[in-house]
């Protein structure tokens, strides 16, 4: 398929009817990984709580390409200004060989096997091999020239920002400043969960599932299908369509939070009402998978209503292109959405807790993250209704279109979750960035 080449290909001048080639097009989707991954935005990499020494270090992904996240040796004058993360491209500056192999690990340096180029930790090229050639009597064999200077043959450095814990890291030197690029609609919502704590590492899942990447965003942006394909919420009453919500995004529309509060009292049985994933006479062999305790800090003032306070059980916060951030009840994670192309993508989820929280809340997160992952009681769903999706656009070619006009054909934030505002949102602001 050829990408597309002028706005004509895409009908219309709204954004809530996507054509199928925006999930299958190869050349579209190299385009993306340039103006989108490699372009001015920033992206998700880490946790700091992931390379808490000195020379730690992990492997990451920024659209296809691997970077290192690794904490630095800073001098103890310059700690206070100075975090000591870094991100650097893992690729060496000399043939391009993709050095290190260890997807974690502690290194005092990184050495290239292939010719043993050596970098320091923040990225600066150290040495190498026969630099000023190797002498034979009177003679000097090879050399690098007089003019190379060792200072401009570094690995790749991106940009690095941290923000409560969390590592973003761009290729780009105009990319405006992080907490601009969230906006102030979105990070009161990352400040609930994340300012002033110290997070502890519970685990990981990984997974690669046939389907381009936008559909994973889409997925966490849609407050639609929950209570429909979903049938442990819908059952036990996580998410259903009565619940009190509200859907919020920043001004471009390209970052978005779906927030809810799970009903205390009784449910309105016209959102169960032939929902074929409703199961009225399931029951828990083990109910501790839903033992629910409210914490402390799940109360916030109500960024949206002065004076107010809110009290939301669940915030799924995306961050465009690759983060998500879940709090459903007492899990907390971040989900790291990896393209492999335009028709698949890596999904690794990193679950994370509080270093205050008591043994008792530390098992009861980790219990509720059953639900979650490849394999857990809801998730495994998403995954296999994106691979379904994406078939179906195979099937048809690019002649088809996807339908997203519930609530209307407009962007604008909403009290309620019968809507897919936010997806149409996204669209928009892809449509902007792409030029299609």
């Amino acid at each position: 398929m050829n990408a597309p080449q002028t706005l004509s290909r895409w009908e219309g001048r709204g954004s809530s009817r996507v054509p199928f080639w925006a999930y299958t097009d190869a050349q579209l989707y190299q385009r993306e990984l340039g103006k989108i991954f490699y372009g001015k935005h920033w992206s998700y990499v880490g946790l700091v709580i992931e390379v808490p020494n000195a020379g730690d270090f992990k492997l990451s992904w920024i659209g296809e390409r691997q970077v290192i996240l690794v904490r630095d040796r800073v001098a103890p004058r310059d700690r206070a200004t100075d975090h000591g993360i870094r991100v650097v491209e893992n690729r060496c500056a000399h043939r391009g060989v993709r050095f290190c192999q260890q997807s974690h690990g502690n290194a005092r340096s990184f050495v290239c096997p292939y010719h043993q180029w050596t970098y320091k930790l923040n990225g600066d090229l150290a040495g190498l091999p026969f630099k000023d050639g190797v002498k034979e009597g009177d003679c000097v064999n090879g050399g690098m020239p007089e003019d190379f200077d060792i200072r401009n043959h570094g690995l790749t450095k991106l940009r690095v920002a941290v923000l409560h814990g969390l590592v973003f890291a761009t290729f780009s030197d105009d990319a405006e400043p992080l907490e601009d690029y969230l906006g102030p609609d979105v990070m009161p919502w990352l400040d609930r969960i994340f300012k002033g704590r110290e997070l502890t590492l519970l685990g990981y899942n990984r997974q690669r599932i046939p389907g381009n990447w936008k559909l994973m965003m889409e997925n966490i942006k849609d407050p639609y299908h929950p209570g429909l394909l979903h049938t442990w919420f819908v059952t036990f009453g996580l998410w259903r369509a009565d619940q009190k919500s509200r859907m919020v995004m920043d001004q471009h529309g390209r970052h978005a939070v779906m927030i809810s509060r799970r009903n205390e009292g009784g449910q309105n049985a016209v959102v169960t009402e032939g929902v074929t994933s409703f199961k009225a006479n399931m029951a828990l062999n083990d109910t501790r998978l839903l033992d629910v305790v409210p914490e402390p800090w799940w109360k916030v003032p109500d960024p949206s209503v002065p004076g107010q306070d809110i009290m939301p059980t669940v915030t799924m916060i995306t961050l465009f292109p690759s983060l998500i951030v879940q709090q459903q009840v007492n899990s907390l994670s971040t989900r790291h959405i990896v393209p492999r192309g335009e028709g698949e993508f890596d999904f690794i989820w990193t679950h994370f807790g509080f270093a205050d929280d008591t043994p008792e809340m530390t098992q009861r997160r980790l219990r509720q993250a059953n639900l979650f992952g490849p394999a857990g009681f809801v998730s495994a769903d998403d995954g296999e209704v994106i691979e379904l999706s994406q078939d179906g656009f195979r099937q048809w070619g690019e002649a088809g279109e996807t339908l997203c006009e519930l609530g209307g054909t407009g962007t604008e934030m909403t009290e309620h979750m019968v809507t897919e505002t936010l997806i149409r949102s996204m669209y928009a602001y892809w449509k902007k960035v792409m030029e299609v």
